[in-house]
């Protein structure tokens, strides 16, 4: 075990950066790409060499059946990601419809229902660019954004992301806009029945709450309409990074570019020339082809692996750790952000995800850079300084229920529900989730020495136990799934002093011992988000095996024959290169988004491997 511990060592300082970073692709499927195509040619940008290379990752994804699929396991395909790719592909003009492999892909989307099925957000795009209909309803105004917090549901009762995606949404609805070229291919042949709008939008039909807005309050002024556009530009402006993009994020951007052509914006405007810019350079490659990712996970990788390698004995003072957390000390936060809205007595201190985020800090994020420069706090009062302030900024995060959200303070109004918007839980919520809290536990009790007894640990704990599933398990919301929280609750409760006989830590045990698989590995499939329920992926992977067995590990006083045999199939795997290697293990949107980290391949293993040979010796 130490050869291979120390083989992972290597790699991983292989893989960094010059600057300290590692940069790793955040690699979220098809869609970006697609996307990106159809941007510049709707704006008649011809990048032909990004286009052509696209163009052929696209088509590298596609199944022998014509779909695109999210997942290995997704089944005959997923309607949005079909029509996505096959948009993008005729629009770049570099396919036609009669090509074979396109005349498969239109087959599987018409027996898929057409595009009345795609996802409510390829729904948007197809209406920007004039190949579906806008509806005729939308459960929110654009004067949403004037409500004043005394009201019992404003624009900051929304979540970061939400905010981010709805504001240039808002904009493109009220305007109708569309937008197409001579080069605009006719997708009209994909309904399998007439188009309509309204609920097959996924927009449902509860329109009270709208109609009392719209009526009771706003009264349809003029003025204020104008006003409330106005502030949606402005804070569509005012959340710029550096780049130009909005918020890092590149459906946000892509949205924004657009709502600002929908106000009369040029396309050649500095504002989305910038954006464009911002876009391309998230550019990477993988297996030599181009990705556009979503965003970047520079900060969030760099953090994770300087942790796993200073937990595998490599010292703070090794040239690898050490420019990897000068390079995260470079990157707090010195900027208030919306999390200031609802937590406004707390310094910033927090760190975001990707290389270029300055505004919009996360509590994981946050707690991967601590740990990571936790060892030099000690002794560098640079570092010291930095451990305060981001200590202070993530205890000053606790919701009110105890737990721990991703982006911002009690951002979970139960009004949001009564919202009819397909995927509101996970667009327009940021609610306390077992993964951030339990992460949050384990920094807490390991690297702060903070026990069950201190009294922001206990309601975090309390939080945990009342949300536990009642087979033993936990819902991670940023992970896959019931694995990725569980192991998250676990950890962080056994590092707080909540023993392993704890009636919910014995229940977790025994489901997780209850799921391994015959190979002595465990794997989860993506569909659990979507079912609400454990979903077997029947293959083990290496990430949710290194998951399993650091939850086991940190509950067990010695090795039982489930943890050497999930260590043996670990060791034995971590040369794979299969479809479970690249199975995503991280997830945004239940149904229309998930990720796969290739970092998690290297690192999950080997702190799997450092904290059983810490606690246990070498395995016999």
């Amino acid at each position: 075990m130490q050869s291979e511990r120390n083989r992972l060592i290597a790699l991983l300082k292989q893989r960094q950066a010059s600057d300290g970073t590692w940069r790793d692709p955040f690699e979220t499927g098809i869609s970006t790409d697609a996307y990106m195509i159809i941007l510049l040619r709707t704006l008649e940008i011809n990048d032909e060499e990004l286009i052509q290379s696209l163009v052929e990752r696209i088509e590298s994804k596609q199944e022998s059946n014509g779909a695109w699929k999210l997942f290995a396991d997704e089944g005959e395909g997923n309607v949005s990601a079909t029509a996505e790719a096959y948009y993008a592909l005729l629009y770049s003009g570099y396919r036609k419809k009669t090509d074979s492999h396109m005349h498969k892909a239109k087959q599987r989307i018409l027996e898929m229902g057409g595009l009345r099925n795609v996802h409510m957000f390829t729904k948007f795009m197809l209406a920007l660019t004039g190949q579906y209909r806008w509806p005729s309803f939308f459960p929110l105004p654009v004067e949403f954004l004037l409500l004043p917090p005394s009201f019992p549901l404003h624009f900051f009762d929304i979540s970061v992301y939400g905010r981010a995606n709805l504001t240039p949404l808002l904009l493109l609805y009220e305007n109708k806009y569309s937008r197409k070229t001579k080069k605009s291919p006719d997708l009209s042949d994909l309904f399998a029945s007439r188009p309509t709008d309204g609920d097959r939008w996924g927009l449902g039909a509860n329109r009270s709450f709208l109609s009392y807005i719209k009526q009771s309050i706003f009264g349809w002024s003029e003025r204020l309409h104008a006003a409330a556009k106005q502030r949606a530009v402005q804070y569509m402006l005012g959340h710029l990074e550096k780049d130009g993009t909005f918020y890092s994020y590149f459906s946000s951007t892509f949205l924004m570019i657009f709502a600002l052509l929908s106000l009369g914006y040029a396309k050649d405007d500095p504002l989305i020339r910038q954006a464009i810019e911002g876009l391309k350079a998230f550019r990477c490659l993988i297996d030599g082809h181009t990705h556009v990712q979503y965003t970047t996970a520079t900060v969030w990788n760099t953090a994770l692996a300087s942790y796993a390698l200073q937990e595998a004995g490599v010292p703070p003072s090794d040239g690898a750790v050490e420019k990897a957390n000068r390079y995260l000390l470079s990157r707090q936060h010195y900027r208030y952000g919306d999390w200031g809205v609802h937590n406004p007595y707390s310094l910033p201190g927090g760190w975001g995800f990707s290389d270029i985020n300055t505004i919009n800090p996360d509590v994981d994020d946050t707690t991967a850079a601590l740990r990571s420069i936790c060892r030099q706090a000690a002794e560098i009062p640079s570092f010291r300084h930095a451990w305060d302030r981001g200590t202070g900024w993530l205890l000053s995060m606790q919701n009110d229920d105890g737990g721990f959200a991703a982006f911002e303070k009690n951002v979970d109004s139960r009004l949001l529900r009564y919202l009819p918007i397909e995927g509101a839980e996970f667009l327009l919520a940021d609610p306390s989730s077992a993964d951030l809290t339990g992460r949050t536990l384990e920094f807490l009790g390991t690297f702060a020495g903070l026990t069950k007894d201190h009294p922001a640990v206990a309601r975090a704990v309390e939080w945990l136990i009342n949300h536990q599933e009642k087979n033993g398990s936990w819902y991670g919301r940023w992970g896959i799934c019931y694995v990725y929280g569980t192991w998250a609750a676990v950890t962080g409760l056994s590092a707080v002093g909540v023993p392993a006989t704890h009636r919910s830590m014995q229940k977790a045990i025994q489901w997780l011992l209850s799921i391994q698989n015959s190979d002595g590995g465990w794997g989860e499939s993506c569909k659990s988000d979507g079912a609400k329920t454990y979903v077997p992926l029947k293959a083990s992977t290496t990430v949710h095996t290194a998951w399993a067995l650091d939850a086991l590990v940190a509950a067990f006083d010695q090795p039982i024959p489930e943890i050497e045999a999930g260590i043996r199939f670990l060791l034995q795997s971590l040369d794979k290169n299969d479809w479970t290697t690249s199975y995503p293990t991280g997830q945004g949107m239940a149904g229309g988004f998930y990720i796969h980290y290739h970092i998690y391949h290297h690192i999950f293993p080997l702190l799997t491997l450092s904290h059983y040979e810490r606690k246990f010796g070498t395995i016999v």
